[in-house]
């Protein structure tokens, strides 16, 4: 059991303890402020405040675990050991830098409490964050900070447990629209068949959406089987499905939640995966939104659900979390860029929201996601070669950091066709990394 001393506790580190040593590490651990107690404690120990105990290992605090504000300050980075560092802190102390604030500066999302200039949809973009101004977007930092600080403990301590962790790649499926042609209702197919023509899509758009809709062809958009056949050849747990159940707007376009083969597809899905709500574009501003579309999809599946993304990635903190909680959510996965790939909040691994608002830690689970499909293709304009090596980057860095990486993908862009040929092979190429990572540990 490690012990901590600290001069004292506050919810900011009582926090960060938490996260980094029971959920990055694994590692059992008590905290104290008695001295005394601390002085004779004979298993590992370290004093994390800004005087040293004794001959302790000690690690030097930055002043933020100790703080209840949130103001704007001057972010420095340092490398160490390869990985870039926040927090840096004078000698002694175990580390250069303080991991433990660099933590929870990335998990709580402080840039995010402050100004800034979103983009068209209100989004923080990413080239306004630290990790992207600093160029370790692309790292697992706060996965890298929690091993070092674990082996510059061992150094002290040899027989301190080492994380028993493994590489996971959890895949998450965005329906934002179950099917191109079909189960579209009279006016939006004719309206679809006149814009074929009007807009000169050509003849072979036209004739393909005739086929569809005869029954001749299958929909392009109807992945699903082909995406159930592959998370179960080589996952261990199922992919997760979110369901647009919005009503139709500029920014929304599912199949209505009353169609019957809708309804039922939704219910196919509930049988083999895992399910949660996709909360339309405008429950940004208008958030009695996630009680209507969570209900429509609890009252198709009979059961609760707690799970959840924003469509375009809308949310603010804390509103947007806060407004999760108040409808019984209790797992959310927005915590991704839509225009970048990349650890927004410095990892993958699921962790608890904290309210900085508040300064407490609330019931809900953050499920980051690094990587998105129409990042890669639509925003970043990768080819599926190009996408395919930037996706062998992040495995390399996840079964490196044996973390946590999540992606995003939608069931219309697993088509295979179009700006999409090709897309299949770096979701099979992924899945077959997911197998092979399995039973790789520390």
């Amino acid at each position: 059991m490690l012990l901590v001393h600290t001069p004292r506790l506050t919810n900011r580190l009582g926090y960060t303890l938490n996260v980094t040593f029971k959920t990055l590490l694994h590692i059992p651990y008590l905290i104290t402020d008695d001295s005394e107690y601390f002085a004779k404690y004979e298993g590992p120990k370290m004093a994390y405040g800004t005087t040293p105990i004794g001959d302790a290992p000690f690690l030097r605090a930055a002043s933020l675990l100790f703080e209840t504000s949130v103001s704007r300050f001057d972010i420095k980075c340092i490398t160490h050991l390869d990985t870039k560092a926040l927090f840096p802190v004078d000698h002694p102390s175990l580390l250069p830098y303080d991991p433990l604030a660099a933590i929870f500066f990335m998990l709580s999302r402080y840039e995010e409490y402050l100004p800034f200039q979103p983009d068209q949809h209100g989004r923080f973009p990413a080239s306004q964050s630290v990790a992207y101004q600093h160029q370790f977007l692309h790292t697992a930092v706060v996965d890298r900070w929690a091993l070092q600080l674990h082996k510059a403990l061992l150094l002290h301590f040899p027989d301190l447990p080492s994380p028993s962790r493994h590489a996971e790649f959890p895949i998450t499926i965005d329906v934002d629209a179950a099917y191109c042609y079909r189960h579209k209702g009279l006016i939006r197919t004719l309206r679809g068949f006149t814009l074929d023509l009007l807009l000169r899509r050509s003849r072979a758009n036209f004739m393909h959406r005739l086929r569809v809709l005869l029954n001749k062809e299958n929909d392009p958009y109807d992945n699903f089987d082909y995406i159930l056949a592959q998370t179960r050849q080589h996952l261990s747990t199922p992919a997760v499905f979110f369901i647009l159940l919005g009503d139709y707007s500029n920014f929304d376009k599912p199949i209505a939640f009353t169609n019957r083969s809708f309804r039922q597809l939704i219910q196919y899905l509930g049988d083999n995966a895992k399910m949660a709500i996709h909360p339309s574009y405008y429950a940004l501003e208008q958030p009695e939104l996630i009680a209507k579309e969570t209900q429509r999809l609890s009252n198709i599946l009979h059961r609760t659900i707690v799970r959840s993304r924003f469509h375009f990635l809308r949310f603010s903190l804390p509103n947007s979390y806060q407004n999760l909680i108040d409808n019984n959510i209790l797992h959310d996965y927005s915590m991704g860029y839509p225009n970048d790939i990349g650890y927004r909040a410095g990892t993958g691994t699921p962790y608890p929201f904290f309210d900085l608002s508040t300064n407490q830690e609330q019931q809900l689970t953050i499920h980051p996601f690094i990587a998105m499909d129409t990042t890669l293709n639509t925003h970043m304009h990768l080819s599926s070669d190009e996408a395919e090596q930037y996706l062998n980057q992040l495995i390399h860095e996840n079964i490196l950091n044996q973390g946590t990486l999540s992606t995003l993908w939608h069931n219309q862009n697993l088509s295979d066709s179009d700006q999409w040929a090709g897309w299949r092979s770096i979701f099979e190429h992924l899945l077959l990394s997911a197998e092979q990572a399995k039973n790789t540990s520390f």
